[in-house]
């Protein structure tokens, strides 16, 4: 018996309707409650039930949004989302089953304030052009009924209308004051095009008075293409419906789960943010003593779980498609070249790429060639699946994916396959060859299933193959299997003749090395590699083609990475910055793509943070170019190399430029050293969008973690100016002083300041006077420290204590800062020299800071420096410079932003600068030319530079000095750069 609001009452009408009779209302039946005729309200209760053109019963249910499930979660980002889309007049939420789309429009259609209230029509299985349009039109009067000051109810047709039926009812809806937004749950199982024809008509005609928000599994047959063109489109996809981590803590509170917040991120990554997947796991886990402990059981192959994802997301699949998904589930992730070999159709990376296009439960990455993987629990089903399949098929499969994986430079997978497919002599062969590429420098890997344990036949014939085990459960992070593995092989291993023991001994330590620093045992690391190091290269029997070392190279490169990463760990980067540039020129030679990678990437950032922004910029690009860099496997490398190209962008003032590659970098600012090193260029991004406290907080967060003394100074220093130039002076010495900046200044400060304060730079730059202190063997963190707290003072209006902090930037220690510190170093020195009255020694200190940073190209140490600095390099275009288009680039650079600035401060009634002292304003083409006037070019060369003639240059001279009130090119210039033109 159908609930009570699925009733429908039949009234009687008429068979031979006029094209009058459709445009009028329609006959009413008896009251019924909660049912709903064609013209009815649903839910009104005052209607009756009743019947479209050709008696199709119409049920109330579906004229009402779909009941929400218990509890109610609101998601206001959601909301406001649709709210957004609704402004607009296609709005499509497209995913697939379980990604919440109905409790989404549900809900929102509830919450909604328009009037009239949005129509609602649920879509079904076999729905025919004619009982969709019943639907419409009864959605469609209800709503139009719901504001009854709009006039004359629309002529809405009952069936499908005809071309003139449309266009009268696209008028009508166009003349309403208020806009119609129409809500189709399900959209998907409209399978006729031409069922949808007229609702297009509607839509693209009604000036916008009719907006459509549905709910669809897959594109419905919509010309979406031309919304998206127009902009007029707006997309909630599986990306945006997934729960973020604090949503699902709510879910999980509101469901009475007891979860630690620590398990909470767990969670959301178990179920990739599947709403479905959660409101399980929630449901699971309360019945769970420990729920902490039961997310990481929660898998897909549960009951409930893998029905659902059966029944709703792999049923409706073509058997080809289903059996492709499952077959490439024996990887964790594929491109389409994989998918072929493994599942051996040639189309089964356009099958996968189909499913990706659809979202949710088979994403791709982005890449070139893409790689594809499926939703986690999704993938824990179809694991469970193939493990299903005969042996000697599941054998076949995992050995199609080791041949492609060894012939791709992906040894670590191709192991992995072998082992699991019983190939016992492919998995020794690739750990005797492969050796080198088999070390984790993945943080996160991808869980993957252990495969079964070598038989003790074949460990005791070949130990080696038990050594083979251990590197490839130490790959995915199993130490404690892999320890096992390891004594296994080294039992076995005690009666090898002497040339394939040392051989053996190689390889063992390499895996020692690898548990060591999975351990995070950096003393471990350092003793492993240094006996790594110390194994000579055996040679062996002539006619074991397997025996014999690895060159020296490997040796070299893993060892040094070992090293390398270690030192990076503990904030020592001139040591890190040494064991990966050799461990990188080893892995080249060696040829090891995948080691390479990891040197590069890190040798990159640390180039960037000593200030080779050139080799940091090159090395970064080629890492992000190399082929492990495809696929999910080298996130965090890549990450390092966006992170190097962020602090190269955001040095030459590229704040965009830096911003984007920031976000890219995620991965390896979770990690110490990356962490304090994206900490500062966040930190000058905040601080120059105008926000000082969260760029003051941002600082002080990484101080507290972040590893090494080098890397604290630099914190601290940028954390100093920056509060200095807040106004917070005392709280920037007191940091200082804390920090241990400033030991060698001894005197006291002069009482009669002779420079006023200015803004403060990137922390960790300045410079000091001719009269400083020689620095001793001060590294680049006590300099960063020693320049901060000389700014601070010169910001404070102490020029002499200034001069006494700053440490000696042109001595041969300092060769060994990194370059910001020397360049903002030099400035500050070229600022109190001119200050001081020595305008040519200023000069000469300017040249020589030009000379360090126009190789790099360096921007922001000049265009976010104090205005002095500004003003000097105006002033040394004028004296003669071997650096004039740099200098000249940079004083138009600090204008703009000044200029900028001052705009962003100015009430809108003030006047907009200083130019507007003028009576009569230069001409764009008259500002071009008076920044030439700055150069030594006569007005011939002007006229050729700017395919002008001659006599056009003269014209537009005399013009600049009548405006300008000069005589002459020097007081010209002069006047211009007064009034800031120049």
């Amino acid at each position: 018996m159908p609930e009570e609001a699925d009733r429908v009452e039949v009234a009687a009408t008429p068979t031979d309707v006029t094209g009058a009779d459709v445009f009028g209302p329609p006959p009413l039946a008896p009251a019924g409650a909660g049912a709903v005729g064609v013209g009815g309200v649903p839910g009104g209760g005052g209607s009756a039930g009743g019947l479209g053109v050709v008696g199709v019963p119409l049920l109330a249910s579906r004229l009402a949004p779909a009941a929400l499930p218990e509890p109610v979660l609101v998601r206001p980002r959601l909301l406001d989302r649709l709210d957004q889309g609704a402004a607009g007049p296609v709005t499509l939420v497209l995913a697939p089953a379980g990604w919440g789309k109905t409790t989404l429009l549900a809900g929102w259609a509830r919450a909604v304030r328009a009037e009239p209230p949005p129509a609602w029509v649920t879509v079904e299985e076999g729905d025919t052009g004619e009982r969709l349009w019943a639907y419409l039109a009864a959605a469609l009067r209800a709503a139009a009924e719901g504001v009854p000051d709009e006039g004359p109810r629309p002529p809405v047709p009952d069936g499908p209308p005809r071309p003139d039926q449309l266009e009268l009812l696209a008028a009508a809806l166009a003349a309403r004051e208020r806009p119609v937004l129409l809500v189709l749950d399900d959209l998907h199982r409209v399978t006729d095009p031409a069922a949808l024809t007229g609702l297009e008509f509607l839509l693209r005609h009604t000036e916008g008075r009719l907006r459509l928000v549905a709910a669809a599994r897959t594109d419905p047959p919509l010309a979406l293409h031309r919304w998206r063109l127009a902009g007029e489109l707006t997309e909630v996809g599986p990306g945006e419906l997934a729960f973020t981590p604090d949503e699902v803590a709510d879910l999980l509170v509101a469901h009475g789960v007891p979860l630690p917040a620590a398990a909470v991120p767990r969670l959301a990554d178990r179920t990739g943010g599947w709403p479905a997947g959660l409101r399980f796991a929630a449901l699971a886990l309360r019945a769970q003593a420990d729920p902490a402990r039961a997310v990481d059981g929660f898998a897909g192959d549960q009951p409930d779980v893998a029905g659902y994802l059966r029944d709703e997301v792999l049923a409706p699949l073509d058997p080809a498609a289903r059996d492709v998904l499952r077959r490439s589930a024996v990887a964790a992730a594929v491109c389409a070249d994989l998918a072929d070999a493994v599942t051996g159709r040639p189309d089964a990376g356009q099958v996968l790429a189909d499913l990706a296009r659809e979202g949710g439960f088979v994403q791709q990455d982005g890449g070139s060639p893409p790689w594809y993987r499926c939703h986690p629990l999704l993938a824990d089903l179809l694991r469970e699946e193939l493990d299903r399949l005969p042996a000697d098929e599941l054998r076949e499969l995992h050995g199609r994916a080791a041949g492609w994986y060894a012939g791709h430079d992906r040894p670590a997978e191709a192991l992995r396959h072998a082992l699991a497919g019983g190939e016992w002599d492919t998995a020794t062969e690739l750990l005797i060859a492969r050796w080198p590429e088999l070390a984790p420098y993945e943080r996160d890997r991808p869980a993957a299933p252990a495969p079964p344990e070598p038989p003790v036949e074949a460990v005791r014939r070949d130990p080696e193959l038990a050594l083979a085990a251990a590197a490839e459960r130490a790959y995915t992070g199993d130490a404690e299997a892999a320890a096992g593995r390891l004594r296994t092989a080294v039992e076995h291993a005690r009666d090898l003749p002497a040339p394939r023991r040392d051989r053996f001994r190689r390889l063992a330590t390499a895996v020692e090395l690898t548990l060591a620093r999975l351990a995070g045992d950096h003393e471990e690391v350092r003793r492993a590699a240094g006996r790594l190091l110390a194994t000579a290269a055996p040679t062996g029997p002539e006619d074991d083609p397997r025996a014999g070392a690895a060159e020296d190279a490997d040796v070299r490169a893993v060892a040094g990475t070992a090293l390398g990463l270690v030192a990076l760990a503990e904030g020592e980067l001139p040591e890190a910055a040494g064991h990966f540039s050799g461990a990188l020129a080893a892995a080249r030679r060696a040829g090891r793509p995948r080691t390479e990678l990891v040197c590069a990437s890190r040798s990159a950032l640390l180039d960037a943070a000593h200030g080779a922004l050139r080799s940091a910029e090159r090395t970064a690009r080629e890492a992000l170019a190399m082929p492990p860099s495809e696929g999910w496997s080298s996130r965090l490398d890549c990450g390092y190399a966006y992170l190097a190209l962020a602090l190269v962008a955001w040095d030459r003032d590229e704040p965009a430029e830096a911003a984007a590659n920031l976000t890219l970098a995620g991965p390896a600012t979770a990690e110490p050293g990356g962490a304090a090193l994206a900490a500062l260029c966040r930190a000058g991004l905040l601080a120059t969008g105008g926000e000082p406290a969260a760029a003051l907080r941002a600082l002080a967060a990484a101080r507290e973690t972040a590893p090494g003394p080098e890397l604290v100074a630099w914190l601290v220093a940028d954390e100093a100016q920056l509060r200095a130039a807040v106004g917070d002076l005392e709280g920037a010495r007191a940091l200082l002083a804390d920090a241990g900046a400033g030991m060698t200044d001894v005197t006291t400060p002069d009482p009669s300041p002779s420079v006023g304060p200015g803004p403060a730079d990137r922390p960790a730059a300045g410079a000091g006077p001719t009269g400083r202190e020689p620095d001793g063997a001060r590294g680049g963190g006590q300099a960063a420290l020693d320049v901060a707290l000389a700014r601070v003072r010169l910001g404070g209006g102490d020029a002499r204590a200034a001069g006494r902090a700053l440490p000696d930037w042109t001595g041969p220690d300092a060769d060994a800062w990194p370059l910001p510190v020397r360049l903002a170093a030099g400035l500050l020195d070229a600022v109190l020299t001119g200050a001081a009255g020595d305008d040519r020694g200023a000069g000469r200190i300017l040249e020589q800071v030009l000379d360090l940073a126009e190789p790099e190209g360096y921007r922001r140490v000049f265009t976010r420096a104090e205005p002095r600095v500004r003003d000097l390099l105006a002033a040394h275009l004028d004296a003669g410079t071997a650096h004039w288009a740099t200098v000249s680039d940079l004083v138009r650079g600090a204008d703009e932003r000044r200029a900028d600035e001052r705009r962003a401060d100015e009430s809108p009634g003030r006047p907009a600068g200083p130019e507007r002292t003028l009576d009569e304003p230069l001409t764009e083409r008259e500002l071009t030319i008076l920044r030439y006037l700055q150069s030594i070019l006569s007005n011939v060369e002007i006229a050729g530079e700017l395919s002008l003639s001659v006599n056009t240059v003269k014209t537009h001279v005399r013009n600049i000095y009548r405006k300008l009130d000069a005589t002459r090119r020097r007081e010209a210039v002069r006047r211009a750069r007064e009034l800031r033109l120049i």
